[in-house]
């Protein structure tokens, strides 16, 4: 009985096979990362004959998914679920499947709980810390006032002290009083003029030579902001300090003196308005101001064609430094002295020029962009002992708090926030990104910190290299620059000795790398190079934190280089 029911399934077979066409073409197989496992449809046999309807709408039939996940903890993301066993009821279940399969198409197929959780959860974005975008509003909400930090850079007699001054003045930082007095102190020394800028010149060498030697600091605030001015010297002596100064601004005022012959003494070749706008840019200076003062000297008379011979002769160069003359760059004249086109207009003094003054430029600025939120960064500028350790800098990113444990880098030096002090000397319970602050600091001493370590946070330390890759652009070289050569590292607030080990590659002005290294670079050329020092420096990659990733090399008393870290290269002992 058996052999005639073999036979009978034997001849249905073989009239399929005659009845069914072979020429369509089967499709290719083509593998997708994360796709679907096709559900498995058992093979027909003698003992679940499958009717030919319910044969051919089988592959229609919406597959069963299969999630596919890579280095995940689950072990039901790792394996298909296994099929549940066949009953002899199948073919009644197939039959019911094949009438609703268009239906199916559209309804998605049940999955077990396992592989519909591990498929949320790889589909679905992360989810917002609500807890974070609390914070970060009770912050926003407590400083209110965005903070900017503005450098007053030029060459030096451009006026920058004196303009700095009056502002303070014009604000009602200084009041009256104490301006009569620099000016009757200034008087009796023979230095009438120079009384206001006494207010950020404060020692007696900067008040007695008329020259400011460290970068001035003063604040001041207006209806839509908080301001910190930086006063950086002019004298090609101090650039390192005023190198200090850029890399903890925001925007920079490029101070021009239009008195005649001044202007062309700054701007021509060894002055130091050129080296100042390059090195403000390489700091990290976007946007920069170009107030061109003393407008009121005798020689000029607020002449308008003076004003556009300086600025069509800055224009070319500023864009040649990496500013964009359309939104990089604004032009405004003013006089430092006297007060015209500084907090109020010039007005009929200066009819020729509509535009805003300088404090109506500085509060129409765009805002920029903070990571109040982001890993703790606050480059170190100085520190002193005043009944315990006290450090300043300006937060880079982040925002702190009193009694957060901190790590100082590089070592891992743990400590805590004792205090907060603001703008003058207010004690704040919290300071956000793009503040320059004062903090008190418990469980370290402040002989074991220097200039140039970073205050971070103990969940995501700073950085720290003995060695790195970096992009260099050569500026000004004496001569050719090949392996070994000895420069001077100035990146964020720190200043160290390094060693250009090797010259990886050269650029062309495409950015492509050459094939070889080259034996030597000269002036106006760019390269990858390696860098060594002789300690860890604290450095990240420029993708990462910008501030903490662009750099200066110096020898001789002159800018040779300007660069970006690409590549951190020995980090073990130096985060250790």
């Amino acid at each position: 009985m058996s052999n005639d029911n073999n036979s009978s399934n034997v001849e249905d077979v073989a009239k399929k096979l005659a009845s069914s066409s072979l020429s369509s073409k089967a499709m290719a197989f083509k593998p997708t990362f994360n796709a679907k496992a096709p559900a498995f449809v058992p093979r027909p046999t003698a003992a679940t004959p499958v009717a030919p309807a319910a044969a051919t709408a089988a592959p229609a039939a919406a597959p069963k998914p299969m999630t596919i996940s890579i280095g995940g903890s689950s072990a039901s993301s790792a394996k298909a679920t296994p099929e549940p066993k066949k009953t002899e009821q199948e073919p009644e279940k197939a039959e019911a499947t094949a009438s609703s399969s268009e239906a199916k198409k559209e309804t998605p197929v049940a999955q077990p709980a396992a592989a519909t959780s591990a498929a949320a959860a790889a589909a679905a974005p992360e989810p917002v810390d609500e807890v974070l975008v609390a914070e970060e509003e009770m912050l926003l909400d407590e400083h209110f006032k965005e903070h900017l930090n503005i450098i007053f850079i030029g060459h030096v007699d451009a006026g920058k002290s004196t303009l700095g001054g009056n502002i303070l003045f014009l604000t009602g930082m200084v009041d009256a009083r104490t301006m009569e007095k620099y000016e009757r102190e200034a008087r009796e020394a023979g230095r009438e003029s120079w009384y206001l800028s006494w207010a950020l010149d404060t020692n007696q060498e900067e008040r007695s030579k008329g020259k400011t030697v460290e970068c001035g600091r003063a604040s001041f605030e207006s209806t839509k902001r908080r301001y910190t001015i930086l006063d950086a010297p002019g004298h090609k002596n101090f650039v390192p300090s005023m190198l200090s100064g850029a890399g903890q601004a925001d925007v920079g005022v490029l101070v021009i003196s239009a008195r005649r012959g001044e202007f062309e003494t700054g701007f021509d070749r060894g002055g130091q308005t050129r080296e100042h706008a390059v090195l403000a840019k390489t700091a990290g200076v976007r946007r920069l101001i170009v107030a061109i003062n003393k407008m009121d000297d005798p020689t000029v008379e607020w002449s308008r064609q003076r004003y556009d011979e300086i600025k069509t002769k800055l224009t070319p160069f500023l864009k040649a430094a990496g500013y964009n003359p359309r939104t990089d760059l604004i032009f405004l004249p003013i006089s430092g002295f006297t007060g015209a086109g500084v907090k109020d207009r010039a007005g009929s003094l200066c009819p020729w020029y509509t535009g805003p003054s300088l404090l109506e430029t500085l509060d129409d600025l765009q805002a920029i962009d903070r990571k109040i939120n982001g890993p703790v960064r606050i480059p170190i500028s100085e520190k002193f002992n005043d009944m315990g350790t006290i450090i300043s800098g300006k937060i880079e990113s982040g925002h702190i708090k009193v009694n957060q444990k901190t790590f100082i880098m590089p070592g891992k030096i743990p400590c805590e926030v004792g205090a907060i002090y603001g703008e003058n000397d207010i004690e704040e319970q919290s300071a956000v990104c793009g503040d320059n602050v004062r903090i008190r600091l418990r469980g370290v001493k402040d002989d074991i910190i220097q200039s140039g370590f970073v205050l971070s946070d103990t969940r995501y330390p700073s950085r720290c290299a003995r060695a790195f890759n970096a992009q260099l652009v050569i500026l000004d070289a004496s001569n050719i620059i090949t392996a070994g050569y000895k420069a001077v590292l100035h990146v964020h607030m720190a200043v160290e000795e390094v060693v250009i080990t090797k010259l990886l590659h050269k650029l062309n002005k495409q950015g492509q790398k050459s094939r070889m290294p080259p034996p030597f670079v000269k002036k106006n050329e760019a390269c990858i190079v390696r860098i060594e020092a002789k300690r860890s420096v604290c450095v990240e990659r420029f993708k990462d934190f910008m501030q903490l990733g662009r750099f200066t090399l110096r020898d001789e008393g002159k800018t040779i280089a300007i660069g970006k870290v690409v590549k951190l290269i020995d980090t073990s002992a130096a985060s250790n």
